[in-house]
């Protein structure tokens, strides 16, 4: 198990094929289908074939991307936190989907400050930036607090979805 980095509550860690299970849970959220998208995930094959495109796919082809969000005390997954290189966007998103029995805990927040500070320390980014639905209250309010700042909106490519923009200056 490949630990990205820890917090006082939380290990972000990348995730394996053993993940398949929790993965398919959280892609088949009520939450996650409202505010990120379905993803036509739907048995442990696909979920897993999922993992291995989006999620290992990643860390190979940008060194980073969605990681396993664990609570130190039980070691439960909690959701997933990380950078997503989007073909559209030109800097890396940060991206978060928490099971919702997990929200109002500070949880997401905790795990995006310290992605930021990761992204900011370690792969030594310069920009980041973040894209949310414009009706994703709660979300938009943890990309404030790690210190984005409103820059319009884009139409995601292939669904002409709108979207609210964010952008983050690490350097």
């Amino acid at each position: 198990m490949s630990v990205i980095l820890e917090t006082a509550r939380l290990q972000l860690r990348q995730a394996k094929l053993e993940d398949a299970g929790f993965l398919l849970a959280l892609l088949n959220e009520p939450d996650f289908l409202k505010n990120i998208g379905d993803r036509q995930v739907r048995d442990l094959a696909q979920s897993e074939a999922y993992l291995q495109q989006n999620l290992l796919g990643s860390y190979r082809l940008h060194g980073f991307g969605l990681w396993v969000v664990e609570r130190f005390s039980d070691r439960q997954p909690l959701g997933l936190c990380g950078l997503v290189q989007r073909d559209y966007l030109q800097d890396p998103d940060l991206g978060y989907a928490l099971f919702s029995q997990h929200s109002g805990q500070g949880y997401t927040s905790e795990a995006a400050l310290a992605v930021v500070t990761y992204a900011r320390k370690e792969l030594g980014l310069r920009h980041l930036c973040g894209i949310v639905a414009p009706d994703n209250l709660a979300s938009k309010r943890i990309l404030v607090k790690v210190g984005m700042q409103p820059s319009g909106q884009k139409t995601v490519p292939g669904s002409e979805k709108l979207v609210d923009f964010y952008q983050l200056e690490l350097a």
